[in-house]
């Protein structure tokens, strides 16, 4: 009788939680963009999840979406960031020395937040707004405080859930 081995078509660390990233980006209800982020421990222990939404208490239904318009007539006065809420989420006490997966590069005002809570490690898919002040400041901060940060590599497997 032939030994069972293990499975070899298993996913990576680096899919799982990006996977769990983009999951949680599911969650937003913002019609527009819609990001996760996963703060995983140096020994790939998930320790907080979080997407783009308005702050608890703040209803979605009664403050705007809208990316177009007066300040105070959009979405941007008012959404907390998947990154944000990561950071905000966790109740474990320090985040030092451990790493972030989100779906869409930081801006500047989540870099500071990351810098400061001792991420040391970034891991983002999407970085579709490369060029536009907010990102060039975060790579610049992320670069001062010896924030590594590095493109997700892509591997083409399709992940499907039917829950």
């Amino acid at each position: 009788m032939e030994k069972m081995r293990k499975r070899s078509d298993y996913i990576s660390w680096d899919e799982y939680f990006m996977g769990i990233a983009h999951l949680s980006g599911m969650r937003s209800k913002d019609p527009n963009t819609q990001v996760g982020a996963c703060i995983v421990s140096r020994d790939n222990k998930i320790l907080s999840m979080g997407y783009n939404g308005f702050p608890i208490g703040c209803s979605d239904d009664e403050f705007p979406w809208d990316r177009e318009g007066e300040i105070l007539d959009t979405k941007y006065a008012f959404v907390t960031h998947g990154e944000m809420n990561a950071i905000l989420n966790y109740r474990g006490g320090s985040l030092e020395g451990t790493k972030l997966y989100v779906s869409l590069f930081p801006c500047n005002e989540c870099a500071k937040a990351i810098i400061q809570a001792g991420i040391k490690k970034v891991v983002y898919d999407s970085d579709k707004y490369a060029n536009t002040p907010s990102t060039l400041a975060s790579k610049r901060m992320f670069t001062a405080a010896g924030v590594e940060f590095v493109p997700y590599e892509r591997t083409g497997r399709e992940i499907v859930l039917n829950v």
